[in-house]
This record gives structure tokens, sequence and C-alpha cells, in this order.
């Protein structure tokens, strides 16, 4: 009935059959769950999503109509019904198709999106431009009922439905974000889902309304005032009415005659308009539909079991199982999350200490100043969060935290490169960002043990901000039998030709890079920085005096990192030495394994040694 869903043409939507359709979505099932088991990726959001993101293909006219996926790692079926079915086989690797929207990937993704609550003002920003320029076409946004956590989502309906810019906000109701959803709104929802036949009755209050004659110039405003109360007393608002929204649904998000029926009519209404859909994550893959959160985002993948392939222990487990440790001995300390109790590791905090453990959902901002307000009532805050997602916290770190000096200790998950999810998750700017800000320490393990001592020190013995970044997975290098002392950085190896400094996974790049100079008779001294603020001045400048240049490599940016701060000391206290900087240059870094993004951008050993020996004169 369809071509190859691998070449897939969308213009054969066009005047399909409600029937057709459907069997088109079992087909798109069928190819997710065999291809990202094949590559990994975010299945179960896909899953949910079949009906809806068909049906909007159905009923408006893509690519002219524009269409905005918030976070955007539901977006795979979009990518399929435009075309790219045949680039699954190079899905989130390196050279291959992005796991999210991208605009220089396809004509159909209007905006690029990565991170959560983000559509609506992205889709209100392109309709007012659209009216501006006097254009007609339809402007879409589809976000998931977790993005509604964020405060920026609230700040975009609040203006949207103000501004009276026509658009359609689709809201994807599926009560799970990664995790299940937390908080009032959640609940909130539950009971708009629970009204039964609500959407069906509105429409049937307003038809009998609207056949209500007006007689008469006197008699309109009168009437049009009995039609307003009979419909607030008849039909209670909700929130998104109050907003400015025209809000139709609930609606069955797995069926097609439903779906097109509500987007025909929402075509219609020149006004901003909220569709509540409801949907289940992971449809039509059993064990997708019982563990949605495994599923979520998920390695490769038996089909016949769905059994994922083993990753072992990793930086994120190390981390909880430590702060769970420390929280036993000491009852001051709260673990803080933003919707991502699994994925940072403290899942087992929050069954063994419920009352100190708070998911807050996808708002980092009110996270931050929550553990502000816990800090400065004398308990020890321990925000575990990705480093991507705490970039969205930036003036609630510096103003509500370091301002203060208030003992709030930042778990900096996915430090650094992070792989397969590309630019949008890259954890590569935190250094640059907490490095500035007066009274933050920034600590950088290059183990599993320095890490567990390092949060150790930071919950039970520093006084003020402090925040540990650590990477993605379980590159550990050791880095001597010296314990970790803060503000003090250990010596790996001693050289009398090039000091190179380095921290988290990039020491083991430093040792790799060591023995490729080697062979060529340079003589390399390795510092592993376990603090990038404050740096240990004396040990740094007293290796830089004993040789002739310094090399500095870090899992960051090169702007504004711990190579800057390094010149900075040997600026100010008159070091004259040749010096070079590695880290990841001023751009959006791609997407692809850890070790194919170190090769492509020069920072892995052989790249950086071949830039050494450019420079270095031996003189």
């Amino acid at each position: 009935m369809f071509n190859n869903i691998n070449n897939f043409n969308p213009d054969e939507l066009k005047n399909r059959s409600d029937a057709e359709l459907e069997e088109l979505c079992g087909k798109i099932r069928e190819f997710l769950i065999h291809s990202v088991s094949k590559t990994g990726g975010h299945l179960a959001s896909n899953l949910g999503v079949v009906e809806l993101t068909t049906a909007i293909y159905a009923s408006f006219d893509l690519p002219r109509d524009k269409i905005i996926w918030d976070v955007g790692h539901q977006s795979y079926v979009h990518k399929i019904l435009s075309g790219r079915g045949e680039g699954f086989s190079s899905l989130r690797k390196f050279g291959g198709m992005s796991g999210f929207p991208k605009t220089s990937e396809s004509e159909y993704d209007s905006f690029n999106t990565g991170h959560s609550s983000t559509s609506i003002s992205a889709a209100l920003g392109i309709a007012r431009a659209r009216d501006l320029a006097g254009d007609d076409y339809d402007v879409i946004a589809v976000f998931g009922d977790g993005a509604l956590t964020g405060g920026m989502m609230f700040e975009a309906l609040n203006d949207a439905g103000h501004s009276k810019n026509k658009m359609i906000a689709v809201l994807n109701d599926n009560a799970m974000s990664i995790s299940k959803n937390v908080g009032a709104l959640p609940a909130y929802l539950k009971e708009l889902r629970s009204r039964p036949g609500y959407y069906r009755s509105k429409k049937a209050v307003e038809r009998f309304l609207n056949k209500i004659p007006i007689i008469g110039l006197p008699m309109v405003r009168f009437i049009k005032r009995v039609k307003r109360m009979i419909r607030l007393y008849i039909i209670p608002t909700t929130i998104f009415d109050d907003l400015g929204f025209q809000y139709l649904g609930p609606v069955d998000g797995h069926d097609i005659k439903k779906l097109r029926s509500v987007f025909e009519r929402a075509k219609l209404i020149d006004a901003p308009v909220l569709i509540h859909v409801k949907t289940k994550k992971g449809r039509g893959y059993s064990p997708a539909e019982h563990n949605p959160r495994k599923f979520h985002g998920v390695s490769e993948f038996d089909v016949d079991s769905g059994d994922t392939k083993s990753q072992g222990r990793d930086y994120s487990a190390v981390f909880g199982e430590k702060l769970t440790e420390i929280a036993s001995d000491n009852d001051k300390v709260a673990a803080v999350t933003a919707a991502m109790p699994t994925g940072t590791g403290v899942v087992d905090f929050s069954k063994k200490f419920k009352d100190r453990f708070f998911d807050v959902g996808i708002a980092e901002q009110h996270a931050v100043t929550m553990c502000g307000g816990l800090a400065i009532t004398g308990y020890s805050p321990v925000f575990a969060v990705y480093s991507s997602f705490l970039q969205r916290a930036y003036d609630q770190i510096l103003h509500d935290i370091c301002l203060q000096k208030l003992h709030v200790v930042f778990g900096v998950d996915r430090a650094g490169i992070v792989g397969a999810d590309g630019e949008t998750h890259q954890g590569l700017y935190d250094i640059a960002m907490l490095m500035q800000m007066p009274c933050m320490s920034v600590l950088s393990p290059s183990n599993f043990g320095e890490l567990g001592d390092m949060l150790d020190y930071a919950v039970n013995k520093h006084d003020g901000p402090i925040a540990i970044r650590y990477p993605r997975g379980n590159i550990q290098t050791e880095t001597g039998a010296e314990p970790f002392s803060f503000g003090k950085a250990a010596i790996v190896c001693e050289g009398s030709d090039i000091t190179i400094t380095a921290a988290g996974r990039m020491v083991k790049t430093a040792k790799g890079t060591a023995n490729i100079l080697a062979k060529k008779g340079i003589s390399c001294e390795i510092i592993a920085l376990r603090t990038l603020k404050p740096l240990d001045k004396d040990t740094i400048i007293k290796s830089a005096k004993k040789t002739k240049m310094t090399v500095t490599i870090e899992d960051g940016t090169r702007i504004g990192g711990v190579g800057s701060a390094i010149l900075q000391l040997f600026a100010d206290n008159n070091v004259m030495r040749k010096c070079m900087v590695s880290g990841f240059p001023d751009e959006p870094i791609t997407h692809g394994s850890i070790s194919q993004l170190d090769s492509l951008y020069g920072m892995d050993a052989k790249g950086i040694s071949m830039r050494i020996l450019e420079q270095y004169t031996g003189e």
C-alpha cells in the first residue's frame, strides 16, 4: 500500500483513509523497534507518538506548515514520514542522522531542539514572524506533560495566550518525563483526563448556544453575556482556557480518526489552540510499555526479550552510592534532582531517605534556588544534574547561591563530551560557566575513588558552593597514591621537558600523550588537577619553571576554561613559558562516540602530541 518506509514520501499520506493510516502506523512501529534495537536511541517516547505524528502529517501541509518538537527526542516518526527512514541505520552515530531535530538536516525540521519546555516560545516567534509577513501557514508545537514543570513553558503560554496569534499547541500527555512525573501539574492533568466526555460535551453545548438567536441590536450584549455565563456554569474552564487558549480535549492519542478530526477543527480557529492528547509511552512493544523509563533512552537491545547490553558501573552509580552512604551518617544531607533520579544515580537514595529526597520535575532554576533555601537553614543539599541542563540555572547559581556563599553541592553529571546525543547535550560549558562565579569551587575526579573522596569532602567539610564534574561512563585513570586534598593537584609522573596539566578523563589522554612523546625523546611531567578552582598554584608554577613548555588538556571549551586560568596564573606571577591550551573549539560539537569526537577535534593523545611536536623546540 505504501512505499518502502526507508524512503517514505509524505505526499503518500494525502487523501488516505483512517484504516490505511492505522496500517502505516503498525509498519512504523515495527520499523522503529528493529531499527533502534541495533543503534540505541529514544524508543519509548517515539512509540507513543506514532498515531499522533501520522495524524499531523495527514492533516497539515508540511513543510509549509511548521512543527516544533519540544526536546525533540520523540521526533523519530517525524523523520521517517519526512523521508529519512534509511538514515536510521546511522542514527546518533558519527556522520549519521541526529537523534534530535536539526534544520541543517531537513526542511521539515523547523527549529533545533534538545532541551525541554522550549517549543511554545519558538512556535510563538515563528507565528509572529508569519503574521508580520502576512503569510497564513499553521504553526504546531508538540510538547509533553513533563515540559509543563518548566517555568519557561508557562512564560511562553502566558505570552502566547495573551498575544492571540494563531498557533496550535499539542500537549502529549503520557504521565511521564524520563521517570514518572511529579508535582501538582501531573495531578491536575490526571483530573482533566478523568472527565468523561469532556470534549464531546463541550462541543455539544457550544453548538446549542450558537443556535440561540440574537434578536435586535439592544439584545446583542445581553445574549452574549448569558451565553458566557452558561458556558462557565456547564463547562468548567481549564488552566489553558484561563491563559487564553481554546482547549480541545482530552483526545485519544492513538485514535487516528479522532486526532484528524480535532486537528481539522483546530485549523479553523483563528486564535491560540491547545489540544490535549492522551498517549501511552512505549505503546506497541511490551517491554517498553512495562518499563518506559528503561526504554526512554536505550542502548542496543534484543527485540524478543527486551534485554539490553550491560554498560557496567559508571560515575553516576558511584555518585549515588556514595551520597547514600554519606546521608546515612549525616541527617542534614538532602538530594535534589530535576526529573532525573535514574539518570543521576539517586534512586536508592530516594528509597532510603524519602523525606530528604526532592524531585522537582524539569525545573533546574527552581531546583537551584530551593537548594539555597535548604542551605541557608542548615541543610546540605546536593543537586545531581546533567551538565547541559545545569546551564539553564546560570543566574540562580550566581545570584542565589554564590553571592550568598551558601553551602550547596552540585553533582555535575555527564560533564564533557557525552557522545551520541550531540550538540544540545554536550557537557562542555560548565567549567567556563562555574570558574567565573565568585566563591564557587570546582572539583574533577579521574576515577571512582576520587569521586567518592571529593563528594565526602564537599558535603561534610567544605564551606560554600562547590561543584564536582564527572564524565559519562566509566573512564578511569589512577593518579597516584596521594589522597585527595582540596586545592592540591597530584603529580602523576615527573618529567623535565614538558608539563601537561589535565583533569578528569583527560588524565588518561595526558598519559597517552606522554607515552607518544617519550618515544620522541621528550620527557613529560603530568599534573592531575583534582581541584580546578582554586588551582594548585604552587605545584603548577613549580613544574612550569622546571620544564620548557606547559600544555593544558581539558574536557571543555578552550574559551574561559582551565587553560585560560593557567595562562592568567602565569601572567600574574611573571612565569614566562611557552603554553599550549587544548580544549574543544568555539563551535557546536556534533554527535558520535567519545573516541571519535576526541579524534575529530584533535583531543586524543595522537592529535595533542602532534600539536605539541609542532610547537616544542626544546630550547
